[in-house]
């Protein structure tokens, strides 16, 4: 396994609209080898989730992961989950204010509106299909991550940018310490 590179804003591949995956690309070694990476990737810099444009391949995959999370300790957990040509639909108009930073944007956190709760179709892996309901974190985290499939950032959701801090001072001044 290697740790992938990951882009940063203002890279074209974080603006582009991916491509599905073709089927018979899903069992291939490289392919598989390729989600092992950004599994590996994920992990290594703590994230939550991680999408291929974030790696520099415009194809719609993305990982995510959350178990006692250091950065969201209070987050329910959520298995390993691969996503292949995901589809969401939003079940509930209801949005909820969040907190969110992306590896792609070092260093800057800002609060996020997100659905609730959706419904996810996608391709596990393996090629067969996934049908799920997400709500709350796990919802935020499809959104943020089905966003950069769609050559989105978080930053293109806050209704204002008066929330977007640097880690740091997000540290200092916006987090609850106990």
């Amino acid at each position: 396994m290697a740790i992938l590179k990951v882009c940063r804003l203002g890279h074209p591949v974080l603006r582009r609209i991916a491509e599905p995956v073709p089927l018979d690309t899903i069992p291939t070694p490289a392919f598989q080898q390729f989600i092992d990476d950004m599994i590996e990737t994920m992990h290594e810099y703590d994230g939550v989730g991680l999408a291929a444009p974030q790696v520099h391949v415009a194809q719609q995959v993305a990982v995510l992961e959350v178990a006692k999370h250091p950065r969201y300790p209070e987050a329910p957990a959520v298995p390993l989950t691969v996503l292949i040509n995901p589809r969401v639909t939003i079940l509930s108009e209801d949005t909820v204010d969040g907190w969110e930073g992306c590896l792609s944007i070092p260093d800057l956190r800002g609060v996020v509106p997100r659905y609730r709760e959706l419904r996810v179709e996608a391709l596990d892996r393996h090629g067969n299909p996934l049908s799920f309901v997400a709500t709350d974190f796990h919802a935020r985290v499809i959104q943020h991550e089905y966003d950069h499939l769609q050559g989105k950032v978080y930053m293109d959701r806050m209704p204002s940018l008066a929330t977007l801090t640097h880690l740091l001072e997000w540290q200092r001044y916006w987090v609850k310490h106990e």
